[in-house]
């Protein structure tokens, strides 16, 4: 998708895609198209129900005196509420209606739109990236679909006299890029997408400036992290952990690290799903790929600091080696583990990574991020992402950042009762609790591999990586939920 900015007049064919407030005022540039079309958008208004909420559109084919194809107005709610998000739900509202037309080119023209709470070309900006992220689609594997079915949509003007508007954009740009990393790998289905070959793509960050290391196997053996290696037991396809490292910052600053969970696919191994719905568990290595698409927002914006990010790849496979339940495998931290369920995977691919994240890296700050249980969607459905932590600074700043983006999260409990109902009758832990408190119970276990003196966050994003329906930026599928968060909170607090 090609992304203008331009002050120029508005062009005579395409869409014009114009947000206006309800309250009743109207920008310069509703002004100027409506005059030019004979005040067809006027009389659209009054002979419709449309009122200018937010996500409300209305659409006007063959707008009066105009040449155009159509006029779309978008409401932008009440303008003292305004927001930066606002903005980029407008961007996606206005590029909705136009995919679904045949219109290869579309303007928003916003000459005259205003907000307290955010500058001229932050807006247009904003609304930039919003259509952007609205357009996305994985559609690679589909040969036959009709040319109707496609959208013709190449090409998004913002005509706006904001000078500073594409140097705004520049930003947004680049982590557009790593969101859209994300949503691909979340997306791909996992005879396409397994340790091996999810680590080859992690190595094309290259290209960006990122350093990145991949162990095998072998020398994750020699490390004993049997932990990790326990859950890809069972399939043919040999486990990875890959190190993906931004140093933008000083050298003598500890970096930020982000640990992620890659299981590439989810059978539940011995512990097998049900059928119903086990296609999903493509996306079940959510974390990891926010993680990676994280990583390349980062570098490919230059960010003054240094992060490293670390993903543990598996695939979890029943098979005559697969890892039993009831068996006992000892992790990289020395720590034994009675593994009860072999579907509360997750947290023994984590416990590994993040112990050799912390060993290897030393840093002060670690946060993981994982499609971890299903126990946090019965607690926050698909609306937020659970937030556990044992820094209440830690927490104030991610939730900040996840308001500023969207990425939103919810502070869940974790207390010594939790790290209780771990306990195990023959080792030092067991990865499940009892019926109760899944979420927290899974976290506890990350919990007992978090070094005393680092600060540390978990984020469950079960219920946030894939999107069921559209929402205002947002396509139905692979999310990229993460990777603007994560952005923002190295944004607003390392550089």
């Amino acid at each position: 998708m090609q992304i203008t900015f331009s002050s120029a007049a508005l062009p005579k064919s395409g869409a014009i895609i114009i947000p206006i407030f309800e309250d009743g005022k109207k920008t310069k540039a509703y002004n100027d198209v409506d005059t030019k079309s004979g005040g067809a958008l006027e009389r659209a208004i009054k002979d419709s129900a449309f009122e200018a909420k937010k996500g409300k559109t209305l659409e006007i084919l063959s707008p009066g005196e105009l040449t155009n194809s159509r006029v779309i107005l978008v409401g932008a709610g009440a303008s003292k509420d305004f927001t930066a998000l606002d903005a980029e739900a407008i961007g996606g509202a206005g590029a909705a209606k136009v995919l679904a037309s045949r219109d290869k080119s579309a303007v928003f023209a916003i000459n005259g739109l205003s907000a307290k709470k955010i500058d001229a070309s932050e807006l247009a900006a904003r609304i930039a990236n919003g259509a952007r992220m609205k357009s996305y689609r994985f559609d690679k594997y589909r040969t036959k679909e009709e040319k109707k079915d496609k959208p013709a949509l190449t090409k998004i003007t913002v005509n706006t006299n904001a000078t500073g508007a594409k140097a705004a954009y520049a930003d947004h740009d680049k982590i557009g890029d790593g969101v859209f990393l994300t949503r691909d790998l979340v997306s791909e289905p996992a005879n396409i997408l397994y340790p091996d070959s999810f680590a080859k793509r992690c190595k094309k960050l290259v290209d960006l400036g990122v350093k990145v290391k991949v162990l095998g196997e072998t020398e994750m053996k020699k490390l004993g992290m049997g932990s990790l290696l326990g859950v890809g037991q069972g399939s043919e396809r040999d486990s990875r952990l890959v190190a993906m490292e931004w140093m933008g910052g000083k050298k003598s600053d500890a970096p930020v690290v982000f640990v992620g969970k890659g299981v590439t696919f989810d059978t539940g191994g011995i512990s097998i799903k049900p059928s119903p719905g086990m296609g999903d568990m493509k996306w079940d290595m959510g974390g990891a790929g926010a993680v990676t698409g994280a990583m390349a927002a980062i570098a490919g914006r230059k960010a003054k600091a240094n992060v490293v990010g670390v993903i543990g790849l598996v695939e979890n496979m029943p098979d005559g080696k697969a890892q039993r339940p009831g068996d006992v495998v000892k992790s990289m931290s020395g720590q034994t583990i009675e593994v009860l369920n072999t579907d509360a995977e997750g947290r023994l691919v984590l416990a590994d990574a993040m112990w050799w994240a912390q060993e290897t890296y030393k840093p002060k700050t670690v946060v993981d991020l994982a499609t971890l249980t299903g126990a946090i969607i019965v607690s926050l459905a698909h609306e937020f992402g659970g937030m556990f932590v044992n820094d209440d600074k830690l927490a104030k700043q991610l939730k900040e950042a996840g308001e500023a983006t969207g990425d939103k999260l919810w502070h869940m409990p974790l207390t010594k009762t939790h790290y209780d109902m771990i306990k195990s009758d023959i080792a030092d832990m067991q990865n499940i609790g009892g019926k109760g408190a899944g979420s927290s119970t899974a976290a506890a276990f990350l919990g007992r591999f978090v070094k005393d003196d680092v600060a540390w966050a978990h984020l469950d994003i079960a219920g946030m990586a894939w999107n069921e329906k559209d929402t205002a930026t947002i396509p139905k599928g692979g999310s990229g939920f993460g990777v603007r968060l994560l952005d923002e909170f190295v944004r607003a607090n390392y550089e």
